[in-house]
């Protein structure tokens, strides 16, 4: 059973590994801004929501991509029975209710959104919003979280270093065995042979070298394997549909993958 804050709301699993719950919560008790770093699916996402739930502040989470712009942070102007209103953003939002604004994947997002970021993350911690005239100070609860995949940066999409420096940085990465088995339990409720053989499944995976794959397998993807065998289907078939298929389109390279879960089951 999750715990629960002080507002009675439920707290969402999160298994820590090292001191990441500290540093969110000195950082939002300093008001300084939080950039975490690592790959797709290692629990991001969900350590961002269970610290919200944890600090009883409500959450804006922005899933970014390459059309975001900074408009759709702050805000704008709508047509609505005539007239035109204006409708804050979720950043403006944030900022506001004095909430956590999450920017997921920021990399994604078109430049144009440093404009905004820039102020809400030194000592001046403003909103600017042209289109308004206004310029929000945010308040002492207010707290901006960016994350992204340093494994797909390039010269492109890359986060400049005036940005960088602006945050506390968190590194994340694919947990130790015992502690990815104790997520996976704690997360779906499944048999700890299970947890430990979809564990050996993925280490397997990540350490091999003749395999052309864009990303690993995340600890996202054993998730999804454990709760379709927990719902009955069998392993084999779980793993094959949630993990092999979930990595790649080429036929001979998910036939490598299976071989690994094939032989873990054995089959």
């Amino acid at each position: 059973m999750n715990a629960m804050n002080e507002l009675g709301t439920a707290v969402p699993y999160y298994e820590a590994e090292g001191d990441e719950v500290e540093v969110f919560e000195h950082a939002w008790r300093n008001r300084l801004p939080l950039l975490i770093k690592g790959p797709t699916g290692v629990g991001k996402t969900r350590f961002v929501a269970h610290m919200a739930a944890r600090l009883s502040l409500p959450l804006y989470t922005v899933a970014c991509h390459d059309d975001l712009t900074a408009a759709d942070l702050v805000g704008r102007h709508l047509i609505g029975d005539g007239n035109t209103e204006w409708h804050d953003g979720p950043l403006t939002r944030a900022v506001r209710e004095g909430g956590i604004c999450y920017l997921d994947e920021v990399v994604e997002a078109r430049r144009d959104t440093t404009v905004v970021i820039h102020p809400l993350a030194d000592d001046r911690r403003l909103l600017p919003i042209e289109r308004t005239g206004e310029l929000i100070e945010a308040p002492d609860r207010f707290m901006l979280v960016m994350s992204y995949n340093p494994g797909y940066q390039n010269f492109l999409k890359g986060l400049k270093p005036s940005t960088r420096q602006r945050f506390v940085s968190l590194r994340f990465d694919f947990p130790a065995a015992a502690r990815e088995q104790a997520i996976l339990e704690g997360e779906t409720g499944c048999e700890p042979m299970l947890a430990r053989q979809l564990v050996s499944i993925a280490n397997s995976l990540r350490r091999l070298k003749d395999v052309d794959l864009e990303e690993v397998v995340s600890t996202r993807l054993l998730v999804y394997a454990a709760r379709l065998v927990i719902s009955g289907m069998r392993p084999v078939g779980a793993c094959r549909s949630a993990i092999v298929e979930s990595l790649t389109d080429d036929p001979e390279v998910a036939a490598a993958l299976a071989e690994v879960v094939d032989a873990t089951f054995g089959q």
